[in-house]
């Protein structure tokens, strides 16, 4: 299978996601989302992984003056808490329909951007220089350890010197994952990890889950 074939198809399965039920592909926990209840467990995770590691995050900056990047946005879940806090959000997504749908849904927002990009790189994103990007429960699904990294080299790039990307990827090595699975992501060691935070030009200073589902990961783009 060829990247542009593995683009297309992940593009493909996340339409046809978004058209069945696109909150419960978001959030597999349930099948009947209602806004509240959607958007608030939204709020759940982003004061687990955002508001608790903010000395990381803000380093010595207001969150009201902070430009944020977040990557595999969906229909919006994470986006919504994340712009109760900074100033600005971007967010992408590979699906179109899910882009709509977020759209829609946070239309009362307007310091969040939507953006529909291709699945591996950020050339959708105005060349804006970031405070912070952020990506959870995404790269666990990309069959492709190609497209992640070029995602991650991508984020490098709009960063501005001395901050943080904190994501996470598949540690679990017993999910069995194909080129062709959109749902199984790639599994990555701890050494591959540190092997491309080193490709991509980041420091690598924390890590944690090494070996499960969720292994979060803090990539630091070096200060100038």
């Amino acid at each position: 299978m060829t990247l542009d074939e593995q683009l297309a198809l992940m593009r493909r399965d996340w339409d046809q996601r978004a058209r069945e039920n696109a909150r419960h592909f978001v959030d597999t926990s349930r099948t009947d989302w209602t806004d509240e209840t959607f958007f608030l467990s939204g709020e759940r995770n982003i004061a687990q992984d955002v508001l608790t590691d903010m000395t990381n995050i803000c380093q010595g900056k207001d969150p009201n003056s902070m430009r944020v990047l977040e990557i595999g946005c969906g229909t919006g879940r994470l986006s919504r808490a994340l712009s109760n806090i900074f100033n600005e959000v971007h967010a992408v997504d590979v699906s179109g329909e899910m882009v709509a749908r977020a759209r829609e849904a946070l239309a009362d927002r307007p310091n969040v951007k939507f953006y529909q990009n291709n699945g591996c790189d950020l050339a959708a994103v105005p060349p804006l220089v970031f405070d912070f990007a952020y990506s959870s429960h995404v790269f666990q699904h990309i069959p492709s350890h190609e497209v992640i990294e070029t995602y991650v080299r991508e984020v490098h790039r709009l960063l501005r010197p001395g901050a943080l990307f904190k994501f996470q990827v598949q540690g679990d090595w017993t999910e069995y994952s194909t080129p062709d699975d959109t749902w199984h992501g790639v599994a990555f060691t701890s050494e591959q990890a540190t092997e491309m935070a080193r490709r991509c030009g980041f420091e690598q200073r924390y890590t944690f889950g090494e070996g499960k589902q969720y292994f979060w990961q803090w990539f630091f783009k070096p200060e100038a």
